[in-house]
């Protein structure tokens, strides 16, 4: 038997990230990759990313918490993701603030003034080729000698690299509309540049309060939103100086505001979430595994 099959899940979103929460507290089981991609298909509970909630393993901590994407590969960092199951959690507990670990670390969540709004703490961007990862070692991460098109009229071309609980890519363009980010984002995933693949996200400053970001997000495509890489483009955005370290990062699914904090370097990100609806794993998606 599946760990998914008839197993109950509730379907969010953040932004239009499409978030499925399913709870492993009580019961406890490894969610395979292949378990992970037929979950995420169209009779499924299609999602981006598949936050799965097991019991705390660190004293101080409100849950373990693996992150799926739909392709089955697992994720460092899903901001979006974290203030879907902090909501969740939140109305369970009764509690002011959260912290969850995940594989790269902790995060920490808190309620805001407002309904549905929630604060999560990215943690410290990293910038160090090794730490992204790069392939190659580079010196200076604001900005690597990648493109994409004609050597002589690249398509883009000079993005900035950092590793928000992910690695990200954010190329700087005009107008974000103006790609195919469909066609150039699997390309750019999966560059030998990077050995883990990357998100790839096209960022346009329109002053030094705002961006405007869109994101063809590894393992999971092109998404509405995606937390990292909003802080990210926000954290890429204040190393070149073109913006302050407190801005509106807009996505297609609307906007998120997201501060890289002086005092400690942390990055929060402060968005709303919306419950959708809840079901149960129908156990003949994963039938043809068990045969497997």
């Amino acid at each position: 038997m599946s760990a998914l099959g008839e197993h109950a899940f509730v379907k969010m979103n953040g932004l239009g990230n499409e978030i499925v929460v399913v709870d492993m507290r009580a019961g406890p089981s490894r969610i395979t990759a292949a378990e992970a991609r037929a979950a995420a298909r169209p009779e499924g509970a299609p999602y981006d990313q598949m936050m799965v909630l097991y019991a705390p393993r660190m004293p101080g901590t409100d849950a373990f918490v693996r992150i799926y994407n739909k392709d089955g590969s697992e994720s460092g960092a899903c901001g979006n993701g974290a203030r879907c199951i902090a909501s969740i959690v939140f109305q369970e507990t009764g509690k002011d603030a959260l912290t969850f670990e995940t594989a790269t670390g902790l995060l920490n969540c808190w309620k805001t003034d407002r309904p549905d709004v929630f604060t999560v703490d990215m943690g410290v961007p990293r910038f160090r080729w090794d730490e992204i990862p790069l392939a190659e070692e580079l010196q200076d991460t604001r900005i690597i000698g990648l493109q994409i098109g004609p050597i002589d009229a690249p398509i883009l071309h000079s993005p900035s690299v950092v590793n928000m609980g992910n690695p990200h890519a954010i190329f700087w363009v005009e107008d974000v509309a103006a790609y195919d980010l469909g066609k150039i984002g699997p390309l750019l995933e999966s560059h030998p540049i990077f050995p883990e693949r990357a998100n790839i996200s096209l960022a346009a400053v329109t002053s030094r309060e705002h961006l405007i970001v869109r994101t063809w997000e590894r393992g999971a495509g092109l998404t509405k939103a995606c937390g990292s890489a909003a802080c990210a483009a926000a954290v890429a955005a204040a190393r070149l100086r073109r913006t302050g370290r407190k801005v509106t990062v807009t996505v297609t699914g609307g906007d998120l505001a997201v501060e890289w904090r002086e005092s400690d370097g942390h990055v929060h990100m402060t968005g709303p979430v919306e419950y959708e609806y809840e079901g149960h794993f129908d156990p003949a998606l994963f039938a043809s595994l068990a045969l497997a």
